[in-house]
């Protein structure tokens, strides 16, 4: 089965009623048909991002405790291809985040990734899958 992979961005817009782009994310996930997963970093910034509300990022833990969004593992294996791409990608700079989403999706093999950044990662090409699907 597919998977999307699921950046801060979205998390924080999701759970934070006043962000810009609650509305659009709330409609982006409406139209999401396949499972959500992230990665620690991800949840780490969206928590950071968050930590003006507790009922947020209670809410956040919450998805993760009823696996409304997976999280998937980041193993020492992954430690040198997220550096190769931080390095890589250094002139945007990519984020440790980023470098685990991308690396997640090359090793699972995910097509799609749901970001409010879209000026990274359009430019970013995942090994053996190429440009990532941005939702929304």
């Amino acid at each position: 089965m597919a998977t999307v992979l699921v950046d801060a961005s979205p998390l924080v817009a999701l759970l934070h009623r006043d962000d810009t782009h609650h509305r659009q994310c709330v409609d982006a996930l409406r139209a999401i048909r396949d499972p959500l997963a992230t990665v620690w970093p991800a949840v780490t910034e969206a928590m950071y991002l968050l930590s003006f509300s507790w009922l947020a990022q209670k809410a956040l833990w919450e998805w993760i405790e009823t696996n409304t969004v997976t999280l998937l593992p980041l193993e020492r294996d992954d430690a040198p291809r997220m550096k190769e791409l931080m390095r890589k990608y250094r002139d945007l700079p990519m984020d440790l985040a980023d470098a685990a989403l991308v690396r997640v999706a090359e090793r699972e093999r995910i097509h799609s990734v749901f970001t409010l950044d879209r000026r990274d990662f359009t430019v970013y090409r995942a090994a053996r899958i190429g440009r990532l699907s941005i939702v929304p």
